[in-house]
């Protein structure tokens, strides 16, 4: 029986580490987040971002990972760049082109 408590003990560890999100981003970090590729290209015929992941976090700073991908004039082919981005206290406070592979 010492076996099966520790599978037991052990899955119910994994269901908490599964189920927890794997970042939080507050709420006015997409507007930011926006506001910065707007800023980047601003004559863009059209552009999205996605953001890949918030790999470090406190209560009041946070880096993103974010994709930008950018059309700069109607019918050009999409243009795909990656930035770090640093956000302290609700503001952008600094940014950092990185490889796309990285």
């Amino acid at each position: 029986m010492p076996t099966s408590r520790w599978v037991l003990a052990g899955l119910q560890i994994l269901s908490v580490v599964v189920t927890a999100p794997a970042f939080a981003v507050p709420e006015n970090v997409p507007a930011i987040i926006e506001g910065f590729v707007a800023k980047q290209f601003p004559g863009a015929a059209s552009r999205f971002r996605v953001l890949n992941a918030a790999p470090w976090q406190t209560l009041d700073e946070i880096i993103v990972d974010v994709n930008a991908v950018v059309t700069k004039t109607a019918g050009e082919t999409p243009v795909q760049h990656r930035y770090l981005l640093l956000i302290v206290a609700g503001q952008l406070a600094g940014a950092h082109s990185i490889p796309l592979d990285a």
